[in-house]
């Protein structure tokens, strides 16, 4: 293991030293290119248009800027031509440009735009960018547009960005599929474990990417694809901030604010949340069980209450050593310290009546402590589009939950029992080093490839204890340490060219795999180590009238999440527990999409077709173990196949108006045995999503989300519909200084997830509604916002 991991970095340092050599310059040559400034501040202007026009205005051909403010556009032409540059709240720039000889290379400079003050004043109406905006590559949730991503958690958040759906238990899936990966700021993050996204505040989010088909440039985990979580940073030139305050029914307190300086060399930033939250859960369940002919019947009701504490802190900044050259360090940590109570009501009856009644009341304190370090390096070159980047993350963390659970039976005579404890202290290290090369090779043609490696090392400690008079003696020898270690490399290369009206990226990525798993008594250990390659192909199509049709393909992998993998359970529920399986192996997926785009003023429309083979898919499975407890266990069985359909639709048919429709609607068909259970199915599911959004006169909107899940089914389960609604006010003042925000989540409290589980003699219904409708009102208050400032996009970071 030492010799690989030692092998894996020499060659990742090779190549490093190899960047840092005196790069070789070309010439560049065919091209117009420049850079668009604000005149003022001149700070860099993305996202203006940039065109090329002949003597008779018809356009040539046009460009964007990018985040800092470079264009280029191929010169194909002899002659006279026109450049113009446009701008929301700008003055429209105008050139007339000679070229004597075709593919001569242009360069304009800078080009200084304007500020036009009678623009400025519709800026806050014209010049916003929709809540949801679709690209040809992703969907992007813009957090700051949406009213009902203003006031709760990352959890929250996510329930409103299309594809992307949140499971009573947090579980993130995308498409209807949970094998997704979700990355911080392009990157992975201990953010993403367990339920650790409830604790990220969404007005921390700038926002979410949706990649349903990712290139070799990202990694291969998630057979689903990728959503990538971004976190605000400066976008502002001077000093500037914003205190955010939230007040909410169940008990949700946050304060959050923001500080940011800008100039022409730094970029400060620090964030700082708060949070107090109280989360109430109901679950009921009905199960019948059958032994030796006797039936016995279970009624079981539980109460929850969650209290939740967060402190989260993000600091950080761009320091620009010159022109080319810049570094970015952040430091982010998240702590939390949560307090929950539990009382869970046990019915047992036979045919007739009821026989024996339990009491469980447990009560539990945990304590996470989340850190991260971020650094980059970028460095940029005199040819256009070349760029070098190196990121180094190093993630540490740790965990500390006890339980204390006492139980009484009620009937048929009041009578203690044991009472129990458990005891989990878990930490982990994670280090990554990742470099990457964009190498343009011609005006269309660019390369592009990268070397990264991430070790991650994770240690658990588990233990559950009973007390017998004075003394505490373990539990079905539930005492024991899990050590898990991972080593992933990986290089990827990919070239992306076009021709004509079409474009194409095709891309090879290959990833080694190592992992150990070792624990004290050496029940669980396991060693394996794999290499894969993992092709992707990419092919765009752009019309003159603006639609774009486009095919992609990718290969595919999810690694099972340690959550799955740890055989530690907790003894909360009397009756049931979850036990991760160590033996789990890693699922792969062929992936297919075809998908069209049409851009327009008023409509937006998106449709797309998809299909994914997958083998070694990892389920659920359920079964009664000796003692009669329901133990649920992740198992692999042998394939599945996914065919669907997906619709976006943005409509703006009135200024003040804007819809969105999203449907997904996918046919499965599951096949494999585990032991003796059959997973043979072949099933479909429905999910839809409609939101409206209306801005009155006096900065007053509104807006109204309703969310439909259709019923599904695989062999074992069958998950009834769930529909709920959700509500926000807003209302900005004081000259759009500040903001005040009404919403409510979960609407007259419609969202219960119904599953019924069917195996071996057993039958069970399950009522989950593990967080009550919530009310919220929230107010923000802007520290120099004023101007032409919203509009304006700072240096980001280089980490997106």
């Amino acid at each position: 293991m030492k010799k690989r991991y030692t092998l894996c970095l020499f060659f990742f340092l090779c190549f490093l030293e190899g960047m840092a050599q005196p790069p070789v310059e070309t010439k560049n040559s065919g091209l117009i290119f420049g850079f668009a400034v604000d005149s003022l501040t001149k700070m860099p202007l993305p996202f203006v248009t940039v065109s090329i026009k002949d003597q008779s205005s018809k356009i040539l051909s046009n460009s964007l800027t990018d985040d800092k403010g470079y264009f280029e556009l191929a010169n194909s032409v002899q002659g006279d031509v026109v450049i113009q540059l446009s701008f929301v709240g700008y003055k429209t720039y105008s050139k007339s440009l000679r070229s004597t000889v075709s593919g001569k290379s242009i360069d304009l400079g800078k080009i200084r735009l304007q500020q036009d003050l009678i623009q400025l004043k519709e800026v806050s109406v014209t010049g916003q960018k929709a809540a949801v905006s679709l690209e040809l590559d992703k969907k992007v949730f813009e957090v700051g547009k949406d009213i009902l991503s203003q006031t709760g958690s990352v959890t929250e958040l996510l329930n409103g960005v299309p594809s992307v759906s949140v499971g009573p238990s947090g579980a993130v899936s995308l498409r209807g599929n949970s094998n997704v990966l979700i990355l911080i700021n392009g990157r992975r993050s201990g953010l993403t474990q367990a339920n650790a996204l409830e604790q990220i505040p969404a007005d921390q989010i700038e926002r979410v990417e949706v990649i349903t088909n990712p290139s070799s440039r990202y990694d291969a985990s998630g057979s689903a694809g990728i959503i990538n979580i971004v976190l605000k940073k400066n976008k502002k030139a001077g000093f500037n901030g914003q205190l955010r305050l939230v007040g909410g029914i169940p008990n949700d307190n946050r304060i959050s604010p923001s500080l940011n300086f800008k100039s022409d060399k730094v970029n400060l930033f620090a964030t700082l949340g708060i949070r107090f939250s109280d989360y109430v859960g109901l679950y009921k369940t009905r199960q019948v069980t059958e032994d030796n002919e006797v039936s016995t019947f279970l009624n079981q009701r539980q109460n929850e209450k969650r209290h939740d504490d967060g402190r989260l802190l993000y600091v950080g900044a761009d320091y620009l050593l010159n022109k080319k050259n810049t570094i970015t360090a952040a430091f982010l940590k998240n702590a939390t310290k949560d307090h929950d109570k539990t009382s869970l009501l046990y019915e047992y009856a036979n045919n007739t009546k009821t026989d024996s009644t339990l009491l469980r009341n447990g009560e539990s304190w945990e304590k996470r402590d989340y850190n991260q370090l971020e650094f980059n390096y970028t460095k940029l070159f005199s040819r256009p589009g070349k760029k070098y980047t190196v990121d180094m993350q190093y993630d540490f963390w740790n965990s500390d939950k006890d339980w204390n659970l006492t139980t009484k039976k009620l009937l048929p005579a009041e009578q203690p029992l044991a009472t129990i404890r458990t005891s989990s202290i878990g930490s982990s290290k994670d280090f990554l080093l990742q470099t990457d090369l964009i190498q343009p090779l011609d005006s269309n043609a660019v390369l592009e490839f990268g070397l990264k490696v991430e070790k991650r090392n994770v240690t658990s400690l588990f233990k559950a204890e009973q007390q017998t008079d004075d003394r505490w003696s373990i539990i079905d020898n539930i005492d024991n340490q899990l050590n898990y270690d991972e080593l992933i490399g990986s290089g990827y290369v990919q070239l992306k060219s076009k021709i004509g009206n079409l474009a194409y990226q095709l891309g090879m990525r290959t990833e080694y795999t190592m992992i150990e798993i070792e624990d004290r008594d050496h029940i669980y250990d396991r060693s394996r180590n794999y290499t894969r390659f993992f092709p992707t192909a990419h092919l765009t199509y752009q019309l003159s009238s603006g639609a774009t049709f486009q095919g992609n393909y990718s290969k595919r992998i999810n690694r099972p999440s340690l959550s799955l993998l740890y055989p530690f359970n907790e003894l909360t529920d009397f009756n049931s527990r979850y036990v991760g399986n160590p033996q789990l192996n890693p699922s792969y997926a062929d992936v297919f999409e075809f998908g069209f785009l049409k851009n327009g003023n008023v409509l937006t429309i998106n449709p797309s077709v998809y299909y994914q083979n997958n083998s070694g898919i990892i389920l659920d499975y359920t079964f009664r173990n000796q003692q009669g407890i329901f133990i649920t266990s992740p198992v692999n069985i042998d394939r599945e196949i996914r065919s669907g359909i997906e619709l976006s639709v943005l409509y703006n048919p009135l200024k003040f108006l804007q819809l969105n429709a999203e449907l997904n609607a996918y046919r499965f068909k599951q096949k494999g045995f585990y032991e003796e259970h059959n997973f043979d199915y072949l099933g479909d599911a429905l999910t839809s999503r409609l939101s409206a959004q209306l801005k009155l006169e006096h900065q007053l909107s509104f807006q109204f989300r309703y969310n439909f899940t259709g019923a599904q089914s695989n062999a074992q389960r069958h998950t009834a519909a769930i529909h709920y609604i959700d509500f926000g006010i807003s209302k900005n003042l004081l000259k759009n200084a500040s903001t005040v925000v009404f919403d409510v989540t979960n609407l007259f409290n419609l969202r219960d997830y119904k599953t019924t589980t069917t195996g071996n003699n057993y039958l069970q219904t399950q009522i989950n509604r593990p967080n009550a409708a919530r009310y919220r009102l929230t107010l923000l208050f802007k520290l120099n916002g004023k101007g032409n400032q919203a509009v304006r996009q700072a240096r980001r970071g280089n980490r997106e």
